[in-house]
């Protein structure tokens, strides 16, 4: 299987890495805007660098490609790389618009080619066994989530960006960019939402988007959520999930199962403990490429068996269309 990585910036590095850790897959070419950076990743990994996107498409042998661009070109590198017979595997979120997401879903459909999204949190170890223990009834009927993703980003995380915090190619702050994952594990495990109110500010960072968000939902289940956001918080603290249902409560941290609190708990359903791993909390370089590696070789077994991704183009919709409906309410609430 040979892959394509569209993007030449940190999380191009995370694919590639991701890619080499697969037996039986190999890099075949990498097309960016940054001439020297593009240079140095094909050196680094043996592929073929392009300045021009459209020679790129047309590299052979490339069965799909990897996006790792801003989050507002996602769908029309993806768009153009379906037209091109090539799947699609696109970093959170699918792009910034509902809109925008539906083109790509629809293109990659009539492509006949598979569509998948980088939400690696859904492939790991403790937040699987979390969501099984979900789906058997282990916590009864959910009552509450509490979640926060109370992280760090410094002054020149933004300033030396010429996307991150925008409107045009970020989407907004913190909410759809680092708190995208939270906002997708809140629907995978609680299912969709029926009401929600909002709050976001921006109250450190000279950004135009904002670096903080305050969120109140009811699922459609009559479960309660909250979730609070924010790249303000020095010097960054692990992602936090409480959820808690009718038979107790379980708390996720750093996506590792921190407590389980029970009232009868089954053989087999404990804890892991805390996690020392503060990755994310303050930079946004990912060090440990498991969870995309774990989504990569998903995809690839949805394109050889004609299956579906863990996280498909209808999936990867649902964080934006919720994070959409965030935003709405949170001017009504100006």
């Amino acid at each position: 299987m040979y892959i394509g990585l569209i993007g030449g910036g940190n999380i191009s590095e995370t694919h590639a890495r991701a890619a080499h850790a697969v037996p039986g897959v190999a890099l075949a070419a990498i097309y960016g805007t940054n001439p020297k950076r593009v240079e140095i990743l094909s050196r680094e990994h043996g592929c073929k660098a392009y300045r021009d996107f459209d020679a790129f498409l047309q590299h052979r042998p490339m069965d799909l490609v990897a996006i790792g661009t801003p989050s507002g070109l996602h769908a029309a590198h993806g768009i153009a790389a379906a037209r091109h017979g090539l799947h699609v595997l696109t970093e959170k979120p699918i792009d910034i618009s509902t809109s925008r997401a539906d083109d790509l879903i629809e293109a990659t459909t009539n492509a006949g080619v598979k569509l998948g999204v980088f939400f690696q949190d859904r492939c790991k170890p403790g937040i699987r066994r979390l969501k099984e223990w979900i789906d058997q009834g282990v916590l009864g009927r959910l009552l509450l989530v509490d979640a926060k993703v109370r992280w760090y980003r410094p002054p020149e995380y933004y300033s030396q960006s010429k996307w991150r915090g925008t409107f045009q190619l970020d989407g907004g702050g913190v909410l759809i960019n680092q708190a995208i994952h939270t906002v997708d594990l809140m629907l995978w495990l609680m299912g969709d939402v029926a009401r929600v109110q909002a709050r976001i500010a921006t109250t450190l960072h000279a950004i135009e988007a904002e670096d903080t968000a305050i969120i109140s939902s009811e699922f459609t289940s009559g479960a309660l959520g909250s979730l609070q956001a924010t790249t303000t918080a020095f010097p960054g603290y692990p992602r936090r999930l409480e959820i808690t249902g009718t038979e107790g409560t379980v708390i996720l941290e750093q996506d590792r199962i921190l407590e389980v609190n029970l009232r009868n708990p089954p053989d087999g359903v404990t804890a892991d403990g805390p996690s020392h791993d503060m990755q994310n909390t303050a930079s946004p370089t990912v060090t440990d490429f498991t969870g995309h590696r774990l989504i990569l070789e998903d995809f690839i077994r949805a394109i050889q068996q004609d299956g579906i991704p863990v996280c498909d183009g209808h999936e990867g919709r649902r964080s934006v269309a919720l994070v959409e409906r965030i935003y709405r309410a949170a001017k009504e609430n100006c």
